[in-house]
């Protein structure tokens, strides 16, 4: 029996690049091209008169050749006047910022401050809820998914083809847009070297013994001799209360409860394409947080609130 042919979807590699006007040149790119020349045309005109020609082209050819590097030139994924305003931007905002959601005080008269104060940190997220859900810092609603990987090129084609059709049919049941997050984190073998290493000396038969020791060994090795990485997929649904009446908080409740029934959704949907998925509660949320926020860092499962009585200590062998 022969597999049918494979099913080929091409897809831009980037689907928000805008649209060309004219020449192949997208709207902003002309106007700079224009606002370039119109100046270059102006100098020339009116000192056209008063200034040698070497001059005025040391003046205007330097002036177009900007224009035009700004206009098609890139950096990072980016035009490069976006690049020049966003580098004009950091460069006027204050360095260093600190955790104070009332706002930094200014001083007392009498002191004399060298410097600048620092600024509040403005994160996106605002809290989290202890269902699971995001309280974004512009009034909506988010909620994570985990997801595992699959391996794709070691299906068949009709099992790709079934994968393909149920992922398209996943994206079409979308009643709000999803962000797909996938980034490489530093895995750490040690705690697992150690295990191994611990639950060698209570196995039954010396064989199995020396058998788990050596395997702790060569995971003490691979981790100590090479960068491992693992790979994390996270799928961020959000939604924005709407704007009618009612209290504030009932509106954001509802809002979540609409976020996680969507989440919950994508979990059963996702698990039709044999993806391992799971809605991250409370505590789960809070460490993929602080893993985007610091990466590499060692950020324990069940820390205590800044607010929470801590009532009991548990410690681990």
């Amino acid at each position: 029996m022969n597999e049918p042919e494979p099913l080929v979807a091409r897809i831009p590699a980037d689907i928000n690049t805008p649209d060309k006007i004219a020449y192949g040149l997208t709207f902003r790119q002309i106007l700079i091209v224009t606002l370039t020349g119109g100046i270059a045309a102006a100098i020339y005109y009116l000192f056209h008169r008063l200034l040698p020609v070497i001059i005025l082209a040391s003046i205007v050819l330097p002036l177009l050749a900007l224009g035009l590097t700004i206009a098609l030139g890139r950096r990072d994924g980016l035009s490069l006047d976006r690049f020049a305003l966003a580098a004009l931007l950091h460069a006027c905002a204050r360095k260093h910022l600190v955790s104070a959601s009332e706002g930094v005080a200014e001083p007392p008269r009498w002191c004399r401050v060298r410097g600048q104060l620092p600024s509040p940190l403005r994160l996106p997220v605002r809290a989290v809820r202890t269902d699971g859900a995001l309280e974004l810092s512009d009034g909506g609603v988010a909620a994570l998914v985990e997801t595992s990987t699959l391996s794709f090129h070691l299906r068949t084609t009709s099992e790709q083809a079934a994968l393909v059709g149920a992922f398209g049919r996943w994206l079409n049941s979308l009643e709000a847009p999803v962000q797909i997050l996938a980034r490489a984190r530093r895995a750490d073998l040690s705690d697992l070297a150690g295990t191994v290493e611990q639950q060698a000396e209570v196995l039954p038969h010396a064989a199995l013994a020396n058998a788990a020791r050596e395997h702790a060994g060569y995971l003490a090795e691979l981790n100590s001799s090479r960068e491992l990485l693992s790979r994390q997929v996270l799928i961020v649904l959000r939604d924005h209360p709407a704007t009618s009446s009612g209290r504030r908080s009932v509106r954001r409740d509802a809002c979540a409860a609409v976020v996680l029934r969507r989440a919950a959704e994508a979990e059963r949907s996702l698990a039709a394409l044999g993806v391992a998925a799971r809605v991250l509660d409370a505590d789960a949320a809070s460490h993929a947080l602080a893993e985007c926020l610091d990466p590499g860092g060692r950020h324990p499962l069940g820390r205590a609130l800044p607010d929470e009585l801590i009532t009991a200590t548990r410690s681990t062998p």
